[in-house]
């Protein structure tokens, strides 16, 4: 007679970490709903040409951004964002790269080339008639980039070419995948500088619209190779080879620059993120004032300038922030510290005219903030005495004609507090002395008579 082994120890791990593999296998399965390969491939080729309808939404979006960032309007530069068609191209690259499609590639390079050069056109075109050419936060924004730019444009990437690749679209994904990867503003930035002649915006604007488009390319490709989409068919082997040839060493010509540029973008924005928080901990000084710090990146040796106003602040005590900068990641940057009074010392007067602002902002809360304080127990104690204030007399002859037999009554308004309770409770306390005993319903009765006319919620009856 066979029995059965029971489960053993060492088995009872494995079949929970085989439950917890599928249970997560089912979750983030991407198989589901998913559309069909020659559909999506022929839905993102579609996207890629610039001609007719596309091209004319092109130009309407650029002039609505460029205005957005030449009036400081989010809301304006959200809506171009939204009518913007130049994901197509930038997807398609990353389509062609997964599939082996080289003809695919360069179509995309083609149209985005297209793209480049009549939003830069365009946006030029605006900044140029525009009377306003002061350059706005909005605009100065996009003049910088950093690794969160392309962290959020890689991440945007991933979401269009997930949801792209289903039977029902997600409606609500391809529109924050605009707004998030921030393809349009530093191209109508790029068209500011060139404008203005201001290389450094022109630079920074432009390499910040290729490292987002990068990003968004290299999303495309992992989650077109993570699907296991197949690869173009070519004639030949020969032709297959030669063809991967060429795209990855395309792609090498590109990721390699890039991923080091990418690296200094992580580094930069991890200086001038520690100089912020440095700045924030260790300068505040008594009888000065930081008005205007600059933290400027350098590969071999970064730059912090902090400008001073108020009573020069002593040499030990720069000595002592030399000492304090390593324990914030600055401890290969340079420090310069300007100080003095207006007359012998360069300052930006639209800082300190910030921080004067900031500060007196500051000072206007907290006042009004402890002025309403006030007000408030101000009126507490006055709801309280009115409150408090019962028309006794009043009470006494509407209640003896409703119990002739009253002869004394009283009434005041008390706090009570109970033993586990944290505040006051308010309890309207009666004293009354009738000629004869009354039975409970005659007390309730007098009660609820007393919380109507009063408007108390608790009434506390005392009877002699």
């Amino acid at each position: 007679m066979t029995s059965e082994n029971p489960e053993t120890p060492s088995t009872k791990p494995r079949s929970l970490l085989k439950s917890i593999k599928e249970f997560l296998i089912d979750r983030f399965s991407l198989e589901e709903d998913k559309e069909d390969e020659a559909d999506v491939i022929q839905a993102i080729s579609r996207g890629i040409e610039f001609r007719g309808v596309n091209l004319w939404t092109l130009i309407f979006a650029i002039f609505i951004a460029s205005i957005g960032l030449n009036i400081n309007s989010p809301a304006v530069i959200t809506g171009a964002f939204l009518i913007s068609p130049l994901m197509g191209p930038i997807m398609g690259i990353g389509m062609g790269v997964g599939i082996n499609d080289l003809a695919m590639i360069m179509r995309a390079l083609k149209n985005l080339s297209i793209a480049v050069c009549i939003s830069l056109l365009t946006s030029t075109l605006y900044f140029f008639i525009s009377p306003l050419h002061l350059a706005q936060s909005e605009l100065v924004a996009r003049t910088s980039p950093t690794a969160w730019d392309a962290l959020v444009a890689f991440l945007g990437g991933l979401a269009g070419i997930v949801a792209g690749s289903r039977k029902e679209k997600v409606t609500n994904v391809i529109p924050g995948v605009a707004i998030a990867t921030a393809l349009m503003p530093p191209l109508c930035t790029a068209g500011y500088g060139i404008a203005t002649g201001n290389l450094y915006y022109f630079a920074g604007a432009f390499y910040l619209f290729l490292i987002n488009g990068i990003c968004i390319s290299l999303a495309t490709f992992l989650i077109v190779r993570f699907l296991g989409y197949h690869q173009k068919e070519y004639a030949t082997p020969e032709i297959e080879r030669r063809v991967r040839q060429t795209i990855w060493i395309a792609v090498l010509i590109v990721v390699i620059p890039s991923s080091y540029l990418g690296y200094q973008i992580v580094r930069k924005t991890i200086f001038e993120e520690s100089a912020k928080r440095f700045i924030a901990t260790e300068c505040n000084f008594q009888y000065r004032q930081v008005v205007n710090y600059s933290a400027r990146f350098n590969r071999r040796q970064s730059t912090l300038e902090i400008s001073l106003v108020g009573e020069p602040l002593p040499k030990d005590s720069i000595q002592v922030l030399h000492t304090k900068m390593p324990d914030y990641g600055l401890g290969d940057a340079k420090l310069l510290v300007k100080q003095g009074s207006f007359k012998d010392a360069e300052v930006d007067l639209n800082a300190i005219t910030s921080t004067v602002t900031e500060q007196v902002i500051q000072y206007s809360q907290a006042t009004i903030a402890r002025k309403d304080r006030i007000i408030d127990s101000l009126r507490q104690a006055v709801a309280f005495n009115q409150i408090g204030s019962l028309p006794v007399a009043d009470l006494r002859n509407e209640l003896k004609t409703l119990m002739p037999d009253v002869q004394t009554f009283t009434a005041s308004r008390s706090l009570v507090m109970n033993a586990n309770a944290t505040k006051p409770d308010t309890i309207l306390l009666v004293y009354a002395r009738f000629s004869r005993q009354h039975t409970q319903a005659e007390r309730q009765r007098i009660e609820r008579w007393l919380q109507s006319r009063t408007k108390s919620k608790k009434v506390k009856l005392l009877v002699d």
